[in-house]
């Protein structure tokens, strides 16, 4: 129990000390007009207030990771703690600011367009690629989990397809209908649920004196379970993921101040650890140990265990409340993740999106691709989801890591943690069964050769940039041109 309340306080401190410094690295300008105002469009560039930019954001980036993630990472028992508080504080607050915050200068671009700028335009291509790929997975993955989610809280009383057609419907609507239309409406009813569940399961654990286990020199990894890179896998949104990176640009559009993105980037980061640190706390005290956890998710799945513990530390109407939380977290990162795809295919073919009709034609072929992905094995798209994921927040530090190059600004903020964890993203596809199957001991070799050369090529595409004088954001006068 210790263990958890001083994580959750370790957070909470983030938040206002390292958060402030990085907010401080990269230099707010209060006077700078945001491009909420000076693109206003009606669709995605809208002004919307920091309290409900805040709530759209959390629920944004918040899927089913930070409780399926950390609920599978309790298999590895207290280290999932430490991954949570270090990876939360030092590389996904980090990674979601810098990438919202660098959007923002740069007209609410999204990262393939910064990748074209701060990496090179083969990057944009490549990036554009991933992205799009990225989304279309996570996009799928978020229509049959909350669906199946539902499909037993309804005691199977409402066929499964019934429900996966009308998520379908409600996604296609939030994609092509203007922000503050769906979105900005129906998410802070969205955001009190998924904070009620949360807040109320934490309260449960503290309140019946939950057995949560406690770090220690010999439970690292029960049951010698390995921890690298597979930690860094399974426990993504909870800590660091690259699918935040698709997301803040959503946010960069309506933000009204430079000053508000320290609350709604690095602060939402922050509470999303919270949701993650709750329920890897509660899977790890209530069933016995790894073994007995291990034994629920195979029989039901993450599913299973939130319904199990949602009941049992809140009751019957309280867990159903709990479990409505968790459905919502899929449905308001699906959504956005379709939206995210159409603004970044519209930004990739420069096609205005005023429009409804220009709207309609590029989300189309998005979701008949997404209702084909839905035939394929859940397992296979998560573990390719996954590898994706943590590759694209490497690529979204290292963006991160130039900009701040550029402006002689302290870039280790994003390049330390993206090099680790592009040790880790190489040596998990040279190791995986998704990947090349190479022996752990050459994987871990040809990450770390891999990363090495890869960092090297960094340093010498920043020395040129910043001798270039490579702009680092985009003119005022110039907004409206590029729109």
């Amino acid at each position: 129990m210790y263990t958890f309340l001083i994580c959750i306080v370790l957070l909470i401190i983030g938040y206002f000390t390292y958060g402030k410094f990085v907010e401080k690295v990269f230099g707010v300008k209060e006077e700078r007009p945001t491009p909420a105002f000076v693109n206003g469009d009606g669709v995605d560039y809208v002004p919307m207030s920091t309290p409900k930019n805040s709530m759209i954001q959390l629920l944004n980036i918040a899927g089913t990771g930070p409780v399926f993630g950390p609920i599978m990472g309790a298999l590895y028992g207290p280290v999932a703690f430490i991954w949570i508080v270090v990876g939360c504080i030092f590389a996904g607050a980090v990674h979601d600011y810098l990438t919202g915050m660098i959007s923002i200068r740069n007209r609410g671009a999204h990262l393939p367009e910064l990748a074209s700028k701060f990496l090179g335009k083969v990057m944009k291509h490549v990036v554009n690629a991933f992205a799009v790929l990225l989304l279309l997975l996570v996009g799928t993955v978020f229509v049959s989990t909350p669906a199946s989610l539902l499909h037993v809280l309804a005691d199977g009383k409402i066929a499964l397809g019934i429900i996966i057609a009308a998520i379908f419907v409600y996604y296609i609507l939030a994609t092509l209908m203007p922000v503050d239309k769906i979105i900005g409406r129906l998410y802070p009813y969205f955001g009190a649920i998924l904070l009620l569940s949360s807040v109320g399961v934490g309260i449960g654990l503290i309140v019946k004196g939950a057995p949560i286990p406690e770090i220690s020199l010999t439970n690292f990894h029960p049951d010698n379970a390995p921890i690298l890179p597979l930690l860094f896998f399974t426990i993504t949104c909870g800590a660091l993921s690259g699918f935040h990176a698709t997301q803040t640009p959503i946010i960069s559009r309506t933000t009204q101040k430079e000053k508000q993105g320290r609350k709604i980037f690095y602060g939402m980061m922050i509470a999303e650890g919270i949701i993650a640190m709750i329920w890897a706390a509660a899977a790890m005290s209530l069933f016995g140990g790894s073994n007995g956890l291990g034994d629920v998710l195979a029989a039901g799945g993450p599913g299973a265990v939130v319904s199990e513990i949602s009941t049992v530390i809140l009751g019957a109407v309280g867990g159903t409340i709990a479990v409505l939380g968790v459905v919502v977290l899929p449905i308001t990162s699906g959504d956005t993740a379709f939206r995210s795809a159409r603004m970044i295919i519209a930004e990739y073919f420069n096609v205005a999106q005023k429009k409804f009709s220009s709207r309609l034609w590029i989300a189309i072929p998005i979701f008949g691709i997404s209702v084909v992905l839905t035939q394929i094995d859940f397992n296979l798209l998560w573990r390719y989801f996954s590898w994706a994921n943590q590759a694209t927040a490497v690529i979204a530090l290292f963006v991160g890591a130039m900009y701040l190059y550029i402006a002689r600004k302290n870039y280790w903020i994003a390049l330390i943690p993206g090099t680790f964890m592009l040790v880790m993203v190489l040596t998990y596809i040279l190791n995986a069964q998704i990947g090349f199957r190479l022996p752990m001991n050459i994987a871990w070799v040809g990450g770390i050769i891999g990363a090495t050369v890869l960092v090297v090529i960094f340093f010498l595409a920043a020395r040129r940039a910043r001798a270039n004088n490579l702009p680092l954001e985009v003119d005022i006068s110039d907004y409206n041109k590029v729109a």
